[in-house]
């Protein structure tokens, strides 16, 4: 059994929503809600400015954390949303009203009617992922089902604004955890507002392809987006998550690792590319230098060197003309078991890999064996030992990871448990 579980990561106590946890001061303006992802007020004289709103459960919530904290009613004259995900704009109605301007990024209703369009094929791969934290019976959430807010106003590059006396700006970052994405910049006060544009996890690699799937982002355009923010020179980052960051020199150290990180990834895939090597080479080749190790997070760095990859060169990486045609691999699988001896004998070469510690060639044979026969008992055995010793590589510090192989376990102990989410 693994020592590891997604319910130890540190993502989870970052999302976590406690309806009593008061909202709190960033300083003497602008506060915080801790929500899914966090919700801000700036406030002021002539009017309140709301960043993001928590989801649509929590909205409400979220709104009378606000007026405790400020012993008054909020005035919401401008709401701002980092992103679509409905953890930052799903509570948009608590605060919504006559006076209030909604601003977006013109991408944000088709990322919207995207997302719903594809709920039904999104869904179960959610539930693969995060299955061992919803177990059967467990509430939904409605992440393909917020309704949409209305009326936006909208932009495509910036968009500037003034409120109470105080300077805002809006930058498009199309390279986030959407291609809505934006940061609200104050630039008298040199405080920066970018929600998930660099993940969930402050000083993590950015999360560029979700084990969920999702549009890739671009890596090339995160690091202009980067230089652009890095280059404001920011006081005070505050993100989706967790504490605000204040202090320039930490902002640059923190931002500019997790930058330096990024392009280390893109640099060596490249480089490997021009020299001819196969994709399998250089995501076997890639290794992190100790000063760029960044914060446990989603995604380890081959998955980010693979849309590296697959971003310049897309989906055909001609190694075999099988690729270029329908038919894949695994409608062989049944003669090749059959020629083999049966999943059993499969099983047995794949517990052969798996002690000599070549857990990926064992996880090859085992997908084989329990593909072609789903109940053979030595064949599940081995798929589960392989499955635990590719959990215990991720140290615990890989979520997407790890959420992904213990969905594969809940999964085989309870078949209808992908469709929870």
């Amino acid at each position: 059994m693994t020592r590891y579980r997604t319910l130890d990561h540190i993502v989870l106590p970052i999302i976590a929503w406690d309806p009593g946890r008061p909202a709190e001061w960033v300083n003497d303006h602008i506060a915080m809600v801790h929500a899914t992802s966090n919700a801000y007020v700036i406030a002021g004289d002539e009017g309140d400015v709301v960043v993001n709103s928590g989801t649509a459960a929590q909205g409400l919530r979220v709104r009378e954390k606000f007026e405790t904290l400020l012993g008054r009613a909020l005035n919401p004259v401008k709401i701002v949303f980092t992103q679509s995900h409905p953890d930052h704009a799903g509570g948009w109605q608590a605060f919504a009203g006559p006076q209030a301007e909604m601003i977006c990024q013109q991408m944000f209703h088709q990322i919207c009617a995207e997302r719903r369009m594809l709920g039904p094929f999104f869904g179960p791969r959610n539930a693969n992922v995060l299955a061992a934290m919803t177990p059967p019976g467990a509430p939904t959430h409605n992440w393909f089902d917020m309704l949409d807010p209305e009326p936006l106003t909208t932009f495509a590059d910036a968009l500037g604004f003034t409120c109470s006396g105080r300077r805002y700006q809006l930058i498009s970052l199309p390279s986030g955890e959407t291609l809505d994405a934006l940061a609200l910049w104050l630039p008298d006060e040199r405080a920066l507002f970018t929600g998930n544009w660099a993940g969930a996890i402050h000083g993590a690699l950015p999360n560029f392809y979700t084990a969920r799937g999702d549009r890739d982002r671009s890596i090339p355009r995160w690091l202009q987006d980067c230089d652009r923010l890095l280059a404001l020179e920011p006081d005070l980052l505050i993100t989706g998550h967790e504490q605000p960051i204040a202090g320039a020199n930490r902002i640059r150290h923190d931002l500019g690792k997790v930058r330096d990180a990024v392009q280390f990834i893109h640099d060596e895939t490249v480089k490997g590319m021009v020299k001819g090597d196969s994709l399998p080479d250089i995501l076997a080749a890639l290794v992190l230098p100790e000063n760029l190790a960044p914060r446990d997070g989603r995604c380890p760095p081959h998955w980010i060197a693979r849309s590296v990859w697959e971003e310049y060169a897309g989906w055909f990486r001609q190694e075999r003309t099988s690729e270029l045609y329908p038919t894949p691999a695994s409608a062989i699988w049944p003669e090749l078991v059959e020629m083999a001896g049966g999943a059993a004998a499969l099983a047995t070469r794949a517990q052969a890999h798996l002690a000599g510690g070549a857990d990926e060639k064992a996880l090859h044979f085992i997908e084989m064996a329990v593909a072609v026969e789903p109940n053979n008992k030595m064949a599940r055995e081995a798929e589960l030992a392989i499955h635990d010793a590719l959990a215990d590589r991720t140290e615990g510090r890989i979520f997407d990871l790890l959420g992904w192989l213990e969905g594969r376990k809940v999964a085989r102990a309870m078949p209808a448990c992908a469709d929870v989410f």
